[in-house]
């Protein structure tokens, strides 16, 4: 099985490390799906990357049609808007990464495409994006990290993916424990991600703080137990992410300072939602879902007093 074609839907922080590293492989038969306004915008204005604009070959997905691989870079509430796209791309060999954060994107295109599609995949990125401008710090990048549900060693399409990746920019990861690996870096953005947003602060007040680690370690063991549940096993001890600078702003105090609405529904909301279906209290995760909404609206001018 050989990747030919691939399709990026999506050119945020994710989306632009992909956009860097795959043309230099696939030329014109790698893609960037936009179409209306998006399209327009992207043409106009294009995406600069390290202070260097970035070609993008852009097509809507009927002009690109079926394709070998689709990589999905929105944020998870883009999804339904999408859905069409991804439907046009995905043949019948086509393989799907979802690069979103959270546990359930997989599940939610692999409803419409059919599961065979999908491999279970995450990031792990440093990188700031402030309008169209990204700045990707390459040598802090680990990469993407793929594979099989149940499959600890490397499937026919895993291997297709790591031959398409092997000799460009893009650093890929097989993982023989993709589920576990998945939750980890959900209960770290749920434990690290959000307090930090919150309180407008760097990585390091997790270090530095007695009561932002307290805050954090309790919403840490809020998602151990939920994946227990899920039949995931997590280490019961809060782990913080390693070899962060102390003055690192992840991805959901980004948004807040740029204005924009954070992914806090997949977060906190999601933990929320699987608490009630396993009757596992969430407190932790209630507060922090209600106070980063309400920062929410207080960028959106709701109040201001």
């Amino acid at each position: 099985m050989e990747i030919k074609s691939a399709a990026l839907i999506g050119v945020g922080a994710v989306g632009s490390y992909f956009a860097y590293g795959l043309p230099a492989k696939l030329g014109d038969r790698f893609c960037v799906i936009a179409s209306g306004k998006r399209k327009e915008r992207l043409e106009k204005e294009g995406i600069y990357i390290n202070g260097a604009r970035c070609p993008l070959n852009l097509k809507t997905a009927q002009e690109a049609g079926k394709v070998d691989l689709v990589l999905v870079a929105t944020k998870q509430t883009a999804l339904p808007e999408i859905m069409d796209d991804i439907c046009a791309l995905v043949g019948e060999n086509t393989i799907v990464l979802s690069l979103l954060n959270g546990v359930t994107s997989e599940e939610i295109i692999g409803n419409e495409i059919g599961m065979g599609h999908m491999l279970y995949s995450l990031m792990r990125i440093d990188a700031v994006r402030d309008g169209n401008q990204m700045e990707l710090h390459f040598d802090r990048i680990a990469g993407v990290f793929f594979g099989e549900k149940n499959h600890t060693e490397p499937t026919e399409c895993v291997q297709a993916v790591l031959d398409l990746f092997e000799g460009t920019s893009v650093r890929a990861n097989f993982v023989p424990d993709i589920m576990t690996d998945l939750w980890l870096k959900y209960v770290s953005n749920v434990s690290q991600n959000l307090p930090q947003a919150i309180l407008g602060v760097g990585f390091g007040a997790y270090k530095d703080s007695e009561h932002v680690r307290a805050v954090a370690t309790g919403l840490w063991q809020e998602v151990v137990q939920v994946a227990a549940k899920k039949g995931v096993r997590l280490p019961e001890r809060l782990l913080l992410f390693h070899g962060t600078v102390k003055e690192a702003r992840f991805s959901t105090l980004q948004d807040l300072d740029a204005g924009r609405h954070t992914e806090i529904d997949i977060f906190a909301g999601e933990m929320m939602r699987m608490g009630k279906e396993f009757e596992i209290p969430v407190p932790y995760c209630e507060y922090t879902y209600h106070m980063i909404k309400a920062l929410e609206e207080k960028n959106d001018g709701k109040f201001n007093y």
